[in-house]
């Protein structure tokens, strides 16, 4: 009896590690982001590309513009990447309450849900991504932290069948 109630604790409490962080854990933490103010007029990123080993296997440089009328805003992206590819992404956001938004684009399956609180935003979504001659439905669970009032830190974890298959980090700066 005992053995079992200990690894059913031990269970739990590394389910407890795996968790992943909720955005409330930022909802005190300043400067604030908004969604709407920061993803407003020119905006550059550069960033890299992880394999599920951590090797650098692309970086890129990303010219971003967007605006909004209202609740709906837009945000059209082209990417340079140093392998010499070149890839242009428009999203379609529609704020649906205070917190909380959706977006779409022609390479997102469904739509990606976009929660913020206080420095951070949390996108999840599945992004259509081509590689060589095929292309790959990956999950996408990405952090952006506002770190000061013109700079983004960006960390999106890919997932492809619930495994982690890479990573992406960018640093996203208004113009």
């Amino acid at each position: 009896m005992h053995r079992l109630l200990l690894v059913t604790l031990s269970f739990f409490v590394l389910l407890a590690g795996c968790s992943a962080p909720s955005i409330q854990n930022y909802a005190d933490q300043t400067p604030r982001l908004d969604v709407r103010e920061f993803f407003e007029g020119d905006i550059t990123a550069w960033g890299v590309v992880q394999n599920r080993s951590g090797e650098v296997i692309n970086r890129f440089r990303a010219d971003m513009h967007g605006s909004w009328d209202g609740n709906r805003g837009i945000l059209d992206e082209v990417f340079h990447y140093s392998n010499g590819d070149t890839q242009s992404r428009q999203w379609q956001f529609v704020k649906q309450n205070e917190n909380y938004y959706t977006g779409t684009a022609s390479d997102v399956i469904g739509e990606a849900s976009i929660t913020q609180a206080g420095n951070a935003i949390n996108l999840n979504y599945t992004l259509r991504v081509p590689v060589g001659d095929r292309t790959y439905d990956l999950g996408f669970d990405d952090w952006m932290w506002l770190v000061e009032d013109e700079t983004i830190i960006n960390r999106a974890t890919m997932k492809k069948f619930g495994f982690r298959v890479g990573e992406l980090i960018v640093v996203i700066q208004k113009q």
